[in-house]
């Protein structure tokens, strides 16, 4: 039940985020979830967006590296501690962390949503799913 991310490579310079967020705009993309890690000389945009192959297009045709990485998105109470008891079952399943953001719950909702990469996708969505906790499928990713 993955969600695929996109991962776009960009120049760490002035102005690249800008013009990347101005294309997908432009385009008519909706970007749900993002996270920016960079070194000296590049940056990764990672993207959760509606329309990921429609984004994938657009992207490579105005020359950006990118691609699509696999990444389970779990819906948690937005309450204290909630996050810990994730973490603890992804442990107890032997599932390794690489990375991970938030999308935060909309205004009147229950839940926010934490975005993993990780070193096991089907052990920790078996024990999160065994544990009661709502996984988003790729179809759900727009109503984010």
């Amino acid at each position: 039940m993955s969600v695929q991310q996109l991962s776009v490579f960009v120049e760490n310079k002035p102005g690249t985020l800008g013009e990347l967020m101005k294309l997908l705009a432009k385009n008519d993309v909706n970007i749900r979830a993002m996270s920016l890690a960079e070194t000296q000389n590049f940056g990764i945009v990672r993207l959760i967006v509606d329309d990921v192959v429609s984004a994938t297009d657009i992207l490579k045709q105005n020359d950006y590296i990118s691609s699509l990485t696999p990444v389970v998105i779990v819906a948690i109470p937005d309450e204290v501690g909630s996050l810990s008891v994730i973490l603890e079952i992804m442990k107890n399943a032997g599932v390794n962390i690489e990375y991970m953001y938030a999308i935060p719950g909309h205004k009147g909702s229950e839940d926010a949503f934490m975005i993993f990469r990780l070193s096991d996708d089907q052990a920790a969505e078996q024990a999160l799913s065994a544990k009661g906790y709502r996984l988003v499928a790729q179809d759900e990713v727009e109503g984010l």
